[in-house]
């Protein structure tokens, strides 16, 4: 049996899809490893917190947190929390950079600073030949959903 163009073109797309589908598994592993630790001044306290910003340790290397008044220790803690978050996050923003377009970063996206719509064009990047496909008539699309008849969910 032999291929033709159209074939061969459906088989590199989905070995970019196996492809771009086990780099994702593989940086959400690394991801889900991250950890970072931020030491106040004096190092009156540490902090340590997940990729994802949750507190996981809090230490206090020393005895001077017992000199501190609560809202100056309060205070102290709640920076030192932002500054671990804020490496964490810088972590995960290096794992996950590849990729986006230029002046895209992660952090931005994760804090909702970005717009998520620049990561997807209106006119996709597709090989010729699909183009060609859909231009002489491809699979009728729902023009709502921009999907083929038959797979609204």
């Amino acid at each position: 049996m032999s291929t033709t163009p159209y074939d061969q073109g459906i088989e590199d797309l989905l070995a970019l899809y196996h492809r771009q589908r086990e780099e994702a598994v593989e940086t959400r592993r690394r991801i889900n490893e991250v950890t970072a630790t931020a030491t106040a001044p004096r190092q009156t306290v540490e902090v340590t917190v997940s990729a994802q910003g949750e507190v996981t340790a809090i230490d206090f290397p020393t005895g001077a947190f017992r000199r501190m008044a609560p809202k100056e220790l309060s205070e102290l803690l709640l920076a030192t929390i932002r500054q671990a978050r804020a490496e964490a996050l810088q972590q995960v923003a290096e794992l996950t950079s590849l990729g986006l377009p230029p002046g895209v970063s992660v952090a931005d996206l994760l804090q909702g600073k970005a717009d998520p719509t620049v990561l997807l064009s209106e006119d996709p990047t597709m090989p010729d030949s699909v183009r060609d496909y859909l231009a002489a008539g491809g699979p009728a699309t729902n023009r709502r959903s921009g999907r083929p008849t038959g797979t609204e969910g």
